[in-house]
């Protein structure tokens, strides 16, 4: 059965693995982003995975989104919030702006994206939630208090949302990864990024396909006893 997928956040970087691994395993994929339209455009005519463009930290358009997107394709049957930003500081040079900005994006489009969502999966009796998360959720790290809080949230929103959909067929786990290979962690200092690999275990930066596989697996419609679970794909850089 070809299920409908959205994953926020879908066109680049890890959220572009996710959205070419979930269309490999047969699911229909939307792939949402928020404003690089050149990007966009590429993806979608390099993997023929729709688009649609709208800001996930603004409840008014995720409706009139998730509203276009039932019209055309039916019921959202698996959800992949995975869209998410960075504005890092230490908290005596953090603005009020950048708290609102990450923590609105990373947390409000959880729920804003289930909220519209939920129904839905109720009523079909089948639903797949995979939010991603972060090992700075999990473990802290220095000038991401609002990052981290943001990620921290999603784990326990994830384990909460778990028990309220579990009677209904929907289940809802996280995914918490460590330090990938993408563009953000490119543009590391080459010095502080041999620092963050010599902390990881395995000896190496994630790929953006180790994340996709867990995404994958938790969304299969036979993963049905798997839920409110945190999947820390991290290399080992974190354990508990």
């Amino acid at each position: 059965m070809s299920r409908l997928a959205l994953v926020t956040g879908g066109t680049r970087g890890i959220g572009a693995e996710i959205s070419r691994a979930l269309k490999a395993a047969g699911r229909t994929v939307i792939a949402n982003y928020t404003s690089n339209d050149k990007a966009a455009e590429s993806f979608s005519a390099e993997t023929r995975i729709a688009v649609e463009k709208f800001d996930v930290a603004d409840f008014a358009a995720c409706e009139a989104a998730v509203a276009r997107i039932v019209g055309v394709h039916g019921p959202v049957e698996i959800l992949v919030n995975n869209a998410g930003i960075t504005r890092d500081a230490t908290l005596a040079r953090m603005t009020r702006h950048m708290w609102d900005a990450v923590i609105d994006t990373n947390l409000g489009s959880c729920f804003n994206l289930c909220r519209l969502v939920f129904d839905g999966m109720r009523q079909q009796k089948f639903g797949r939630i995979v939010n991603i998360g972060s090992v700075n959720g999990q473990a802290g790290q220095y000038g991401q208090v609002n990052y981290a809080a943001a990620k921290s949230g999603i784990h326990g929103f994830t384990k909460a949302l778990a028990q309220e959909g579990a009677r209904y067929g929907i289940t809802v786990n996280a995914v918490a990864p460590g330090y990938v290979d993408t563009d953000m962690v490119r543009a590391v200092p080459a010095d502080v990024l041999q620092k963050i690999i010599a902390r990881i275990p395995v000896g190496r930066l994630g790929h953006a396909s180790d994340i996709a596989r867990g995404v994958v697996f938790l969304t299969a419609d036979e993963a049905d006893f798997i839920t409110g679970s945190t999947l820390s794909i991290n290399g080992g850089q974190h354990m508990y």
